[in-house]
């Protein structure tokens, strides 16, 4: 910055400040930076920064702490200013994304994660740092991270893969572009499932792609007609948002289809490590003699969604058609954080986690049906055997199921309108998360929320 005079620079330095106190950017305890720094940043002298903050100061917008550095007031109350407060509107859409709201889809039950194992893990992963690791290297990702995903894969989901195969991306976006660009052409079609997660339309269509929505039965996605199609993106585990399992007869059948079309299936396992069912089905990569399925999975619904992981698994002679576009899609995520899950998995902490949550997950669910039946006796409830959602299928004659969940997120419920997730039939209901309700009371005054808005309609 060209402060022209003194007296102009040290104007600059005092209105920068207050400024941000007064927009709520700085708050009470917060550090500023040192006269020195400061002056260096500004390009001016130290005695033109201290001017400035000499004038805060006799105004109690900060204060000196030693060495503890110069701070914001923490009696900035008894200034007589009126400091920015954020309006309602900014407070609940700051809410949507800085705390978690009960029954919203995608969040692991955040209660449960092994904060104490993790810190230990971050720690031991911070002090054995070595320069080489400062680096960013292969575009797949960590070498002994790929490993582990290997063995993990092979032992838990019978997938038999070598690292080199294992691609580690940010997640399920950075995943399906990556993907969906080394394999399918300008205006291939795509099936994918109806009702279905609505980010893959959307993403489909930002790749020059045309998403074919495919109707689902008991038994999971509806095998579609040869001949047109040049991949099919799936969720056989519990289908999104149904949870309906793709069943092993339509799961040979998909294989069998995509085999005959020289078509792809993109299988996206993103809750498969939680299977309660009695009767866990494969995983279509398992079976995939072929080599006609991508297979997805994640750690951020797994551990938590603030990782930011997730992985990819390839054909062997594909690794080549993926590397060469590599540079557009990876290194995207901190090599610190994949050498952390490494360690994670290494030492047994992830295996164990997951056996935990499983039982968890299964004892959420119950209680919540049980609530759902009681208070809301006559709304109908799908509920397959397993997955971490439930729908509820409404009547509505007042309002639609997008206005009802925008009613529910008001009263601090973040529901999913089933309509949003369809593209054929419209039928009306809201899609919950019974993943991060924490215990049946809980799950009782929630419940009561929703029936007293159902009602109030």
């Amino acid at each position: 910055m060209k402060s022209g005079t003194k007296q102009f620079a040290y104007e600059q330095v005092y209105q920068r400040i207050k400024e941000a106190i007064l927009t709520g950017t700085l708050s009470s305890g917060d550090r500023i930076p040192s006269s020195r720094a400061l002056a260096v940043d500004m390009g001016v002298s130290r005695g033109t920064v201290e001017e400035g903050y000499s004038r805060l100061k006799s105004e109690g917008y900060i204060e000196s702490n030693g060495k503890s550095g110069t701070k914001i007031s923490a009696n900035l109350h008894t200034i007589d200013v009126e400091v920015h407060q954020y309006s309602p509107l900014q407070s609940l859409s700051q809410s949507k994304f800085d705390c978690e709201i009960p029954f919203k889809l995608g969040i692991p039950a955040m209660d449960c994660f092994p904060r104490k194992v993790w810190s230990k893990t971050i720690a031991k992963c911070a002090r054995e740092t070595k320069v080489i690791d400062l680096y960013q290297k292969n575009p797949q990702g960590i070498l002994d991270l790929r490993i582990a995903i290997a063995r993990y894969l092979q032992m838990s989901k019978g997938i038999q893969c070598k690292p080199h195969q294992i691609f580690i991306t940010t997640g399920y976006i950075n995943s399906i572009n990556w993907i969906v660009q080394a394999l399918l052409r300008n205006n291939s079609k795509v099936v994918i499932e109806d009702p279905g997660y609505p980010l893959t339309r959307k993403l489909l269509r930002s790749n020059g792609l045309v998403p074919e929505p495919t109707e689902l039965d008991m038994e999971g996605l509806i095998i579609p007609p040869d001949g047109s199609f040049s991949a099919v993106i799936v969720t056989p585990a519990h289908q999104s948002p149904t949870c309906i399992a793709l069943s092993l007869r339509r799961r040979k059948d998909l294989l069998k289809w995509a085999t005959r079309n020289e078509a792809w299936i993109i299988e996206d396992d993103y809750d498969g490590d939680f299977c309660n069912g009695q009767h866990n089905n494969p995983a279509l990569k398992s079976l995939d003699v072929n080599n006609r399925v991508i297979y997805m999975g994640t750690f951020s619904k797994v551990l938590c969604p603030s990782l930011r992981l997730a992985y990819f698994v390839v054909p062997e002679y594909k690794v080549e058609t993926f590397l060469n576009i590599a540079d557009l899609h990876s290194n995207n995520v901190s090599e610190f954080t994949q050498r952390a899950v490494t360690l994670f998995m290494i030492e047994g902490h992830f295996y164990r986690h997951i056996q935990r949550m499983k039982e968890v997950y299964r004892v959420r669910r119950m209680f919540t049906l049980k609530v759902l039946k009681s208070i809301l006796n006559e709304v109908s409830v799908i509920h397959p055997d397993g997955g971490m959602n439930i729908t509820l299928l409404l009547s509505l004659n007042k309002c639609t199921d997008v206005e009802l969940s925008k009613y529910l997120l008001k009263k601090g419920l973040h529901v999913e309108p089933l309509s949003s997730w369809s593209t054929s039939e419209k039928k009306q209901g809201i899609i919950i998360s019974y993943a991060n309700i924490e215990n049946e009371d809980e799950c009782n005054k929630l419940v009561v929320k929703i029936k007293d808005v159902l009602q109030a309609l």
